[in-house]
């Protein structure tokens, strides 16, 4: 019988990974208690340099807070008119001012 790995189950957003087996689990920890230098690493190639096409920090989410805020009604009509994702746009807008003051 196959495993539900990636199901959702009732009242989630997105898959979810299998609970692991305690004899995974033991695995895991025996591992992890190694030192760095007795892990074989031979099959893992060296990467040499970043592929041009390489997205750094591609899976980093960071926390969310929601909040109102009141801003001018033709800004939020200008920024809804490109289309769904407003507050994406929005948060990369002051994520990217953001950066550029802290330089």
């Amino acid at each position: 019988m196959a495993k539900n790995v990636g199901v959702l189950r009732p009242g989630e957003k997105g898959s979810y990974m299998p609970k692991l087996s305690a004899e995974k689990r033991k695995e895991l920890q025996k591992l992890a208690a190694r030192p760095d230098h007795e892990i074989d690493l031979t099959d893992i190639p060296e990467i040499r340099e970043i592929p041009s096409d390489a997205v750094i920090g591609k899976f980093y989410r960071p926390k969310k807070t929601t909040v109102t805020i009141r801003l001018d009604a033709d800004v939020v009509a200008w920024i809804k008119a490109s289309g769904e994702g407003y507050q994406t746009r929005i948060n990369a807008y002051l994520r990217q001012l953001m950066m550029q003051q802290s330089r």
